[in-house]
């Protein structure tokens, strides 16, 4: 049966005493890891979750986060995670909008989740399933139901939950395993995205799918992630270009042996080519990904031959997805010509959970309509120019524009704002909010309303306060372009406010 359940039961079989997670030095191997999955599921059974429920999860990077999750998907259930770092007023939206019959935290932040309605049980009863009798569970998996719902920032105020199922990552796994041959067998990989995100869920899936070993740690340490790189032979890393810069800034990089590291991508910001030759020193080329959580992961890879003479592009479409450029009339465009990037491909979402009017705006026809800007050149390779979606990218987490505006807007004396990104040294982008009111407004103030209400991340690091109202265009809505130029430098012309 084409489920991922079944691929953990295969490596279980074929692999048992592989690595298969690794964290702080607590490892696992697949026979285990099933053998929990599998009592995790059991113990959900017993507790009255049926096929189709949601399940929310709200737990930083773990082991037991990592069974619990195969548990849920044996159950027949739905895994829906939630960030560790929104506040209680943003999991409660998610939380309103997903119904769950159950959410499994960790005790640290049970207290962000209680009051709304759901049963609460601990993390640590699924530590304490790591050992025990097999499991038996009389439920059949259905390779076409939802099994996962990602909730991500788009240009909307309000996080939307991109659905997935078995056979939608199975095959976008499928796809994908013929560019990444040299994990096709397996191999270490890092994962360095919370599992709360699409990064950090689709790399659980993907490579477990795969038979890998996959490395993660608490937090991003660029020493201990090249440590990592080195002892554990890894063969693949994917990360932002910020991390890639900062390992490569590490004392003792120059001799750090890496010839085992055979896929190094990266997304979200192009590849300076100072950043590309200080990796190809270590005989290691960084190739561009393009892609998003709605196309199930990547939509493109860069070929490896082509990779250091063009790091800007992106690639081509895996072997089983397409790419189209189009016109603001829908019409496709002949290489050279920008316009919307239309991804088709099996990994693709079935659509947004509970919410079919934006399904029916994103998807048309079995494409993708991204939201965001490309060129495909004559050999159908993809440069990336801009994002239609106004997102700004902090360290590889997608953050709404309009819902910072939002929380904002909310603040006494606020009459008009724009959230655009800023530069920043350690994350590429952070958000910058320009603000305008007929009185003084109170920055400090401000920044203390955006922490009760906003994560820790999303919330501006740099605040404009404008005289005037905002600029418009000719639809009266706020010139952004107008903005971003005025603050292009705004890391040398603010100071930062957190």
């Amino acid at each position: 049966m084409q489920t991922i359940n079944s691929a953990i039961a295969w490596w279980a079989k074929n692999r048992p005493v592989v690595t298969a997670l690794s964290l702080g030095g607590d490892r696992l191997n697949y026979r285990d890891y099933a053998a929990w999955s599998d009592r995790v599921g059991e113990w959900l059974v017993g507790l009255g979750v049926s096929s189709g429920d949601r399940v929310n999860i709200c737990a930083t990077n773990s082991l037991e986060y990592c069974a619990l999750t195969m548990g849920i998907l044996r159950a027949g259930a739905i895994a829906a995670p939630l960030n560790v770092r929104y506040t209680a007023r943003e999991l409660a939206e998610i939380i309103e909008d997903h119904g769950p019959v159950l959410i499994v935290a960790s005790d640290e932040l049970a207290a962000k989740i209680e009051g709304n309605g759901v049963p609460v049980r601990s993390i640590s009863e699924v530590s304490a399933l790591r050992q025990g009798a097999p499991a038996i569970i009389d439920r059949d998996l259905d390779p076409d139901a939802c099994v996962v719902i990602i909730s991500t920032s788009g240009s909307t105020a309000r996080p939307k939950g991109v659905m997935f199922t078995h056979r939608t990552m199975l095959s976008y796994i499928a796809g994908y395993a013929l560019e990444e041959s040299a994990l096709a067998q397996g191999g270490g990989v890092i994962i360095v995205a919370p599992l709360a995100t699409s990064a950090g869920m689709v790399q659980l899936v993907h490579y477990t799918v795969l038979g890998c070993s996959l490395f993660m740690e608490p937090v991003f340490t660029p020493e201990r992630y090249l440590q990592i790189l080195v002892e554990e032979k890894i063969a693949g890393f994917g990360g932002v270009p910020t991390f890639f810069e900062r390992i490569a800034a590490v004392p003792g990089f120059a001799e750090a042996d890496l010839s085992n590291l055979k896929i190094a991508t990266t997304g979200g910001s192009r590849v300076s080519r100072a950043l590309q030759e200080a990796w190809a020193a270590k005989g290691i080329i960084i190739r561009q990904i393009y892609g998003q959580t709605e196309c199930g992961g990547n939509a493109t890879l860069m070929p490896a031959d082509l990779a250091a003479a063009m790091p800007e592009k992106c690639g081509r479409g895996g072997i089983f997805t397409e790419l189209r450029i189009i016109d603001a009339e829908g019409n496709t465009l002949p290489p050279g010509q920008p316009g919307q990037i239309l991804i088709r491909g099996p990994g693709t979402m079935i659509g947004y959970w509970n919410n079919p009017k934006a399904t029916t705006e994103t998807l048309k026809d079995g494409w993708l309509y991204t939201g965001d800007i490309g060129v495909l050149d004559e050999d159908g390779l993809l440069t990336f120019v801009d994002r239609l979606k106004d997102l700004v990218i902090s360290g590889g987490l997608n953050i709404s524009a309009a819902e910072v505006e939002r929380c904002v807007s909310e603040f006494p004396g606020v009459e008009e704002v724009a959230v655009i990104a800023a530069k920043d040294e350690r994350f590429g982008e952070t958000p910058l909010a320009v603000v305008y009111g007929r009185d003084p407004i109170d920055i400090k103030a401000l920044i203390a309303h955006c922490n009760e209400r906003l994560a820790d991340f999303k919330v501006p690091r740099y605040v404009a306060l404008e005289s005037e109202p905002l600029p418009r265009l000719a639809t009266q809505k706020i010139s952004k372009p107008i903005l971003r130029e005025k603050y292009r430098d705004a890391d040398k012309q603010l100071e930062r406010v957190r």
